[in-house]
């Protein structure tokens, strides 16, 4: 991982030779008229990751924004999910995925809970011959437990490229991590504000010496674990307050007390 100071440098690499940026912007209930402006501004912020999906309704709405927003889609990751209960049907949601979103690939595909609350290897095989194709650059799953993930490796000998699922300082797990890791499965966390109190006095104390907001710690600390994330927000100045990584580093200390949450 590329673990320079500044967030739109920092990255991690997939399998498949995909490079996914450590910061990217979740879209789930942005939708219409404000939430392609929401998009659009994200990525004239700086933002190089869109995370969608089929359930979210509105992967039509990410693609116009992107189209709109001129910036080259080539530069974009764009990450959608299959439902759950479209497994069998994986490669006509995937067709009518990249119908709405307005491409010829999506860079990172998942799964976007375990169909029936089971690993269901057939979907994966699915998500493999997509990525052979081309129609997905690199795929992955979400909310998956590592025994499910070992039995996705088991069957195809394939792992997941990615395990999207909830993290915050709150949520950390250090073991789980290092189990993801030594799989070589990238976990990418979702609701990292969400599922944190930001008015705790720990965040709040170490926001007032460096300047910054209690949300720009937490996502300075995901990005300094080597952990993509996906804030969302409608509010255009939150979006680009999220982005702002630059100037300052949490160092070892901080860093320790934040994994303490």
């Amino acid at each position: 991982m590329d673990m320079e100071q500044t967030n739109d440098s920092m990255t991690a690499s997939l399998a498949g030779g995909v490079t996914m940026p450590l910061l990217g912007f979740g879209t789930w209930q942005l939708q219409g008229r404000a939430g392609q402006e929401a998009i659009r501004h994200a990525l004239q912020v700086g933002y190089r990751h869109l995370d969608t999906a089929t359930m979210y309704g509105n992967e039509a709405d990410v693609g116009r924004a992107l189209r709109d927003s001129g910036v080259d889609r080539r530069s974009v990751l764009v990450t959608t999910k299959l439902p759950p209960a479209n497994a069998g049907r994986e490669r006509s949601t995937l067709t009518a995925s990249l119908r709405a979103l307005g491409t010829d690939h999506v860079d990172l595909w998942l799964v976007h809970w375990p169909p029936r609350g089971r690993a269901h290897p057939r979907t994966w095989q699915a998500f493999l011959a997509a990525r052979e194709e081309g129609l997905a650059r690199s795929v992955g799953v979400s909310n998956y437990s590592i025994e499910q993930i070992d039995e996705l490796i088991a069957a195809t000998g394939q792992a997941p490229a990615v395990n999207q699922i909830p993290w915050s300082p709150f949520r950390h797990d250090s073991k789980l991590l290092a189990e993801h890791r030594d799989r070589g499965v990238v976990v990418m966390g979702y609701s990292p504000l969400k599922g944190t109190d930001l008015r705790d006095e720990t965040l709040t104390g170490i926001a007032a010496r460096h300047g910054v907001t209690p949300a720009q710690v937490v996502l300075r600390w995901h990005l300094q674990r080597g952990i993509p994330v996906i804030p969302r927000s409608g509010n255009l100045d939150r979006i680009a307050s999220n982005f702002n990584m630059s100037g300052f580093m949490l160092d070892a200390d901080e860093m320790t007390r934040v994994d303490g949450l």
